[in-house]
């Protein structure tokens, strides 16, 4: 079997169920696993697809995401078998994981998995303490709504999502972001690389709000990310009442 993987989160879950000789494109953002990263083929960015390389390639089936990839790169490539995935709460995740490792024959390993992501959520999830929001952008200011997967994240961790009556990705001005009286400020390391000076930046302008620069992975990668990263999820949390309290 030929697989080609469109999307960084699930070209790590395909390392994760033992596919190494079945995939054989990724692209230039899948960075996990290191090795994949250095020497499979290159496809291109999510946005960007190279359509003529995954063309060269052959697959007998591509992995892309409703979000991550474009419309109009995944409709040119609709000669080959795609399956679309769409992740916007936790509940799907576990959807992903079944269904990727049933079509790539390694449904014994997928549930295994789906067992590890269950124990690390139970692992992590928390009582609400805090009202926050989620910064992935600058210039302007970009936020997460109620149906993403880092709402589900925040939740988890007991934050309660302040932009919860709005959907995707919220703009908001300085003047938005004061008016919301929120006691956290989450900040992104990617896919905007926030830096310490964004932190002081804006708790200086905000003074009644704590703010901490976050691992992007840890709340927006779906797939098998989660379970890697629990140690960083359950730390950071007592990190974030230890400032609050």
């Amino acid at each position: 079997m030929r697989i080609i993987s469109t999307v960084p989160s699930i070209t790590e879950l395909l390392f994760d169920l033992g596919l190494d000789e079945e995939v054989v494109g990724i692209t230039k953002f899948c960075v996990h696993p290191d090795l994949w990263y250095r020497n499979k083929t290159r496809i291109g960015g999510t946005k960007n697809l190279k359509l003529d390389v995954i063309r060269q390639l052959n697959p007998d089936l591509i992995i892309a995401n409703k979000e991550e990839n474009t419309k109009e790169d995944i409709e040119a490539l609709d000669d080959f078998e795609i399956v679309l995935t769409d992740i916007k709460k936790l509940e799907d995740n576990y959807g992903l994981i079944e269904n990727v490792a049933y079509l790539c024959n390694r449904k014994e390993k997928g549930h295994q998995l789906s067992t590890q992501f269950e124990n690390a959520i139970e692992s992590l999830r928390q009582d609400s303490f805090a009202r926050g929001v989620y910064f992935i952008w600058k210039k302007p200011f970009m936020s997460v709504g109620s149906d993403t997967y880092i709402h589900s994240i925040m939740n988890l961790m007991g934050i309660e999502n302040a932009l919860k009556d709005q959907q995707r990705y919220p703009a908001l001005s300085e003047e938005d972001i004061y008016r919301l009286n929120i006691d956290l400020a989450l900040f992104s390391s990617e896919p905007f690389p926030f830096k310490a000076r964004d932190i002081s930046d804006f708790e200086a302008n905000n003074p009644n709000t704590r703010a901490f620069l976050v691992d992007g992975e840890f709340f927006s990668w779906y797939g098998s990310r989660l379970i890697k990263m629990k140690e960083y999820g359950i730390q950071l949390s007592n990190e974030l009442r230890k400032a609050l309290s």
